[in-house]
């Protein structure tokens, strides 16, 4: 982007250059805050459903009486001129993945060439049917493609990106990207292509428009183009895009000249493209009129009583559990979660590979329909789909409307029972995995992760749940068959224990019938016993690890105890951690990152067995390498002073709010109710459990969250591992001295 944008400030990153940070005077910072805060500057989005006179009322309170400053915005003017051929840029630093990336610089998101330019980049960069994905992927060249289509207010680009295995030819993936693009012209995008790619944006539009969170980010994005109406705009310009208008802007900005590649050509003649300035909004918008309004949802009470009281639970023929939750959504909107649980101890050893390919291969395709085709019918039938799992379980998170629920609960049921697993996707899937491996190998998160991870982990190689290294990780990969992926589906799939959850606007008789159908006579092969979860007994480790020329530092801390949910003073250990690491408000983040900044991100976490007597605590911190040794100690005093001092009345009543809050937000959203009641149907828990918490935790004393704390909190008892850069730090420490 730098290379691209000499002088507009879209070369440069938002948060600006670490230097900048590191020297920005306070001055400079009060004048930024004087010029830039201002309320007629400001956009306030409320998304969802809400009593419109009150709210407005509430702002109005709150906002408007806010004066506005006697200081003037200037209007920024700044724009690069038309760029004079191709240009180049290569960066070298410590790394284990190639990476190619191809830019083109384009219209403004407001101008009408941007919804066709949109459409072609669905069209090159799309899994499996993108043109680059097909011209880099499926012939090895690259392990992975993504491209990224700028939206902003003034002219800015498109990115498309290419990792590279080490031992692949980045000239090769350079010279198969280029000449995709430039056969542009001479073999233009289909219709079947562009239909296609519409399907494709117009699916993740409509999705978008069932919840609050989507439309209020979504808003507030096109005001900061120029006004919310653009984004309508767009989906209607988006609805008419042509085959033509697709190869209009494939000629105009997807050109030689135009281009920031891995190298530079001097040309003799520039063929320059000529990028319109972006259109007056005011006249853009002036005469819009929308379309129908979606469904509204009703007021749903997010209470434990109220879901408690209109969930339907059933158990089918073969063991299958269900819970089905209706309530009037918006736009029709229906959320489901569907787990498959297999195997036992025994007949799970040394699959641990083999049932996470088999997961990660459904949607790949089944004996009738290809991976393309699955994606064009959840597409069409605007359904988002993901299926992921393991050796011990596979789950499927479904989002759709309730005009096309029964096809896609049909269309999930022939990917679970009837995949394919082609042989070319399950290569590519493999040299995917090894190359994404191979880019953590010097990543201080994964680096340390992965190392606290090996040395606490109580199961042995052979469990599917051992913790395997980098090399242990790509050698389970390369010896893996497909025919042992098969296998394995052969022997553990079927939903005799499986659970699955609705919630959302469905007809329930329908459903529940259409559900019995699908999947309540399969049964899997093989015997189901659960996994128990266990803990291993470590002497605490605090270790330093290396990873050359990496920005930043990660630390990890964990440690493991017998502990349950059920136990008496779990809801004094919840409220407890929570105010330790649990959020912004957090004793961690307050000091660690707001008093110090020291870190950019830091945090803890508490959990303890449902079914299994395993407990652990665990903190995080992302950090610049010089502060490690600063950041150990304020951690150390920070959990110190719990152990020894305690909360005080201030920070308990305020984290009782804080979190009975979050809860209820929690609670508002479909997807993450159907995630808990999937949840339940297999632990044996329902609502009644969150009543019964939230109770507890509203009824808690000062003293008994800081004796609970003191009891289970224990220093002494912590592994601690950091990954970073430390010996450059260590050289830049001595250079000042």
């Amino acid at each position: 982007m730098a290379t691209a944008f000499e002088w507009h400030n879209y070369g440069k990153s938002t948060i600006g250059s670490r230097e900048d940070i590191e020297n920005v005077s306070i001055e400079k910072l009060q004048a930024f805050y004087k010029k830039y805060y201002q309320p007629d500057n400001a956009v306030l989005v409320v998304a969802g459903k809400f009593e419109e006179a009150k709210t407005l009322s509430m702002i109005n309170d709150y906002f408007g009486v806010i004066p506005k400053p006697i200081r003037e915005i200037s209007e920024f003017y700044t724009r690069d001129p038309i760029q004079d051929g191709e240009r180049s840029v290569t960066v070298k630093r410590v790394g284990d993945v190639q990476w190619l990336s191809v830019l083109h610089k384009i219209s403004s998101g407001t101008h009408p060439d941007y919804a066709p330019t949109s459409v072609l980049m669905e069209i090159l960069s799309n899994a499996p049917s993108g043109r680059i994905y097909k011209a880099l992927v499926d012939t090895k060249k690259a392990t992975a493609i993504f491209s990224i289509p700028f939206q902003l207010k003034e002219p800015s680009a498109t990115l498309v990106f290419a990792q590279v295995p080490k031992d692949k030819s980045i000239e090769d993936a350079k010279k198969a990207m280029l000449q995709t693009f430039n056969e542009l012209t001479t073999n233009p995008p289909t219709k079947e292509e562009v239909e296609r790619a519409k399907a494709s944006l117009l699916k993740q539009i409509e999705l978008n428009f069932n919840n609050p969170d989507r439309v209020g980010i979504l808003m507030s994005e096109f005001i900061s183009m120029g006004d919310w109406r653009l984004f309508f705009l767009y989906r209607d310009q988006l609805e008419k895009v042509t085959p033509e208008d697709v190869l209009k802007v494939a000629k105009n900005y997807f050109k030689e000249d135009n281009r920031v590649v891995g190298q530079f050509i001097p040309v003799n003649e520039p063929n320059r493209a000529e990028i319109p300035a972006e259109p007056n909004v005011e006249a853009l918008v002036k005469d819009y009129k929308g379309k129908a309004a979606v469904s509204e949802g009703e007021a749903f009470d997010p209470s434990p009583a109220n879901i408690e009281a209109r969930t339907v639970r059933s158990t089918l023929p073969n063991g299958m559990k269900t819970a089905l939750l209706y309530k009037k959504t918006w736009g029709e909107s229906v959320q489901a979660r569907l787990t498959l649980r297999f195997g036992d101890e025994k007949n799970l050893v040394n699959k641990g590979t083999a049932g996470q390919y088999a997961a990660r291969m459904l949607d790949k395709g089944t004996t009738k329909l290809s991976r393309q085709q699955i994606k064009d019918e959840f597409d069409r039938l605007k359904a988002r789909v993901n299926f992921f799992g393991g050796a011990t379980s596979v789950s499927v998170n479904i989002e759709t409307t309730k005009p096309n629920l029964a096809e896609v609960v049909k269309l999930v049921e022939q990917i679970l029972k009837d995949p394919a697993f082609p042989a070319d996707e399950f290569e590519k899937l493999k040299s995917e995995s090894i190359a994404g491996i191979e880019s953590q190998r010097r990543e201080p998160t994964a680096v340390a992760s992965v190392r606290l991870s090996k040395y606490t982990s109580p199961y042995p190689k052979g469990d599917p749940r051992y913790a395997e290294s980098f090399d242990e990780s790509i050698e389970s990969i390369k010896n893996l068959k497909l025919e042992d992926v098969k296998k394995f589906h052969k022997d553990f799939y079927g939903t005799n224990n499986a659970t699955l959850s609705l919630v959302g606007d469905f007809d329930a008789t329908e459903m529940s019938g259409l559900i019995t159908q699908a999947f309540g006579s399969w049964k899997s092969a093989a015997n189901f016993k659960r996994l128990e979860a266990k803990i291993k007994q470590v002497q605490p480790i605090n270790e330093k690890l290396e990873t050359p020329d990496k920005a930043n530092a990660f630390m990890t801390a964990q440690y493991s105890w017998e502990y349950k949910d059920s136990n008496p003073d779990y809801p004094a250990l919840v409220l407890g951690h929570y105010m330790l690491g649990g959020g912004t408000a957090s004793r961690l983040f307050s000091r660690i990152r707001g008093k110090e900044g020291l870190s950019y991100g830091v945090g803890s976490n508490f959990f303890a067995g449902t079914l299994d007597n395993v407990g652990s605590f665990s903190a995080y911190a992302i950090y610049a390498p010089e502060n490690g040794t600063k950041l150990e100690e304020v951690f150390k005093e920070e959990i110190m002073k719990v152990i020894n001092e305690g909360f005080t009345e201030e920070e308990l009543t305020a984290a009782k709010s804080g979190w009975v809050q979050g809860n209820a937000i929690n609670r508002a959203q479909d997807g993450s109710i159907a995630a808990v009641l999937n949840n339940y149907l297999y632990n044996g828990r329902d609502f009644k459990w969150d009543e019964a918490l939230e109770k507890k935790v509203q009824a808690l004393t000062l003293a008994e969250v800081n004796a609970a704390m003191k009891k289970s909190l224990r220093y002494e008892d912590i592994s601690i591992v950091m990954a970073g850069d430390f010996a450059k730090a260590k050289a830049k420490e001595a250079e000042k001295k």
